[in-house]
């Protein structure tokens, strides 16, 4: 992308993200929601769209729509009512799709980023489509046949809209990265991309800087990263940039994005609301949302992302540190049940980022499935902090017990690796390597203060890094300076 283009046009975005709530059952039918079952084994009479059945609405559902639109600073209105919205597509049994229209179960809001916050327009509860697998000798269109599987049909979707308050592909990324943090701290959908729990279609348009209205948009679907949807924003900002340029006009189209050349394709021409036919559902009653049911569900609220990043920074972190921890959902919970048990907040945070996230991310695993105990990990930072282990110690025996699960206090015993704090052992070790450097020692003496750290280092490695820092900094600098 030329610096030209950037500096004459400004990019617009406008997010959809699609978040499969974490329900055992479907939104209107009783059948099973969990992901990666057998194809078409979560099936039913209701889910294939037979005739004679009748939707029953899944109140667990709605709580959970409720719960998102008060984390997202949204209003809960007294009423929304589900609409049916008509397009044919060969994983969409009914041949329409039961959404909301006009009267969502949430409206307005805003997700703080770093430096403003994006407003919300709207989040509406609607019913996932099933799934087309592609497969066959490549044709014409990359495959000779289609397989439908059905399991992911009726599945409760909140879909959330974003105003077009982003202007950047890593506004764009850090928006739903928050997004994703905040619906999975609510215990409301797992945030899962690749596995398509969590979806993003982008609506992008670009105008000459300072203009006021906005261009043509396409959106952009099949995007299932953090990664691919910055990359997609960045090439359709230049397809559209280029077609202006050329004299063109940007048509309004849907596009898909294809991760492997890094280009978008045009699916088909964007349609509008009355393209849909959208009609109030006649099998559901609209529902009135009571304000004393609203005030229950918010008490059930638990910590958000940015109210937790507040909370470790009043601790003690940086602001980049408690930002890191509270995107590992799994590190943070784990962190806060560490607080609890007294660890200090700055070291705990620093073992988690450093040696801890480093063999989990090796290994490819969660640190729930590693063998490392909040206990323990408390055992070990308290033995720490008494001067029992040095810190370099600890960062080898946290390694040990990501591994084994063993005791902090068994290990340190073991292994012999509790810190060295006896002066006259101490003093016979430093004597010794004073006396076999002696041109080294003529050098500190001559003014080299920074061969200090050399010595240490000879006793450190003499000690395997048991000797107490502090005491062996004192008993050196009386030998050298003697």
């Amino acid at each position: 992308m030329t610096v030209d283009l950037k500096e004459k046009y400004e990019m617009v975005i406008g997010l959809e993200v699609h978040a499969q709530l974490k329900t055992n059952t479907k939104i209107f039918a009783p059948d099973g929601a969990a992901f990666g079952k057998d194809p078409n084994t979560q099936t039913s009479a209701i889910t294939l769209g037979m005739p004679g059945v009748l939707p029953v609405l899944n109140k667990e559902a709605v709580r959970m729509g409720i719960l998102t639109g008060l984390a997202l600073n949204s209003e809960i209105p007294k009423r929304c009512k589900f609409d049916r919205k008509q397009y044919f597509y060969p994983d969409l049994p009914k041949g329409y799709q039961i959404s909301q229209f006009d009267e969502p179960i949430c409206l307005g809001g805003w997700v703080q980023i770093s430096n403003k916050k994006i407003g919300i327009t709207r989040a509406h509860l609607e019913e996932d489509a099933g799934k087309l697998v592609h497969a066959g000798a490549a044709g014409l269109y990359g495959s000779s046949y289609s397989l439908v599987d059905l399991n992911r049909a009726g599945t409760p979707l909140l879909e959330i809209v974003s105003e077009p308050d982003m202007r950047s592909s890593e506004e764009a990324r850090e928006y739903v990265e928050q997004l994703r943090n905040i619906l999975r701290y609510i215990g409301v959908c797992d945030g899962n991309l690749e596995e398509g729990s969590m979806r993003a279609d982008a609506n992008i348009s670009v105008r000459p800087r300072g203009q006021k209205e906005f261009g043509t948009r396409a959106e952009i679907k099949n995007v299932n990263s953090f990664r691919a949807l910055q990359r997609a924003i960045e090439y359709e900002f230049i397809r559209q940039t280029e077609i202006i340029e050329d004299g063109g006009e940007v048509v309004q189209e849907t596009r898909l994005w294809d991760d492997n050349s890094g280009t978008t394709s045009s699916m088909r021409g964007k349609e509008d609301a009355h393209d849909y036919r959208y009609f109030p559902e006649p099998d559901l009653m609209p529902l009135e949302i009571s304000r004393d049911w609203i005030e229950e569900i918010r008490k059930t609220m638990p910590e958000l992302p940015q109210q937790k990043v507040e909370r470790y920074v009043s601790l003690g972190l940086s602001e980049y540190d408690a930002n890191v921890i509270v995107n590992q959902m799994d590190i943070a919970l784990f962190y806060d049940e560490a607080l609890k048990l007294g660890v200090n907040a700055k070291v705990a945070s620093n073992f988690l980022m450093g040696e801890v996230a480093a063999f989990l991310k090796e290994e490819k695993i969660s640190i729930a499935e590693s063998k490392l105990s909040v206990e323990n990990f408390a055992k070990l930072l308290e033995l720490l902090a008494k001067g029992t282990i040095s810190n370099n110690i600890a960062k080898g025996l946290v390694i040990d017990i990501l591994k084994t699960g063993d005791d902090a206090q068994a290990l340190v015993e073991k292994k012999g690796l509790s810190v060295l704090s006896n002066p006259d052992e101490l003093l016979e070790i430093a004597r010794k390597v004073v006396e076999a450097n002696p041109e080294q020692v003529a050098a500190y003496r001559g003014g080299r203060d920074k061969l200090f750290g050399f010595f240490v280092g000879q006793v450190m490695k003499e000690t395997k890094g048991r000797a107490n820092p502090q005491l062996l900094n004192e008993i050196l600098k009386k030998e050298l300076e003697k």
